[in-house]
């Protein structure tokens, strides 16, 4: 697993950013571009929503933990292009990444 730092440029167009947090903390607050299938059922939907195994997937949580728990369980399912945020939610806030409320 690749751990990657807080970034907002183009130089990676089509990666996915993926939020692995509970709903409750996706509605409070997540990153405007996130995907939310959350911990719980990355399993179930990943093949599903990103069917191809080189999709570049960077997840985050709160703080990197989950993430870090989640792109294991992808590898271990075949993806071969995914990376924990390091620092999580907590990071991208203090970055000034765009966020909102919601869904």
């Amino acid at each position: 697993m690749f751990q990657t730092k807080v970034r907002q440029d183009a130089s990676h167009p089509r990666a996915v950013l993926l939020e692995v947090r509970e709903d409750c903390e996706w509605q409070r607050e997540h990153a405007v571009a996130a995907v939310h299938p959350g911990k719980g059922i990355l399993e179930r939907d990943l093949e599903r929503k990103f069917p191809d195994p080189a999709t570049e997937i960077i997840m985050y949580c709160g703080g990197g933990f989950r993430s870090a728990l989640t792109c294991d369980a992808a590898q271990k399912m075949g993806w071969r292009n995914v990376h924990s945020l390091a620092g999580g939610d907590r990071a991208m806030t203090e970055s000034g990444w765009p966020m909102k409320s919601g869904e």
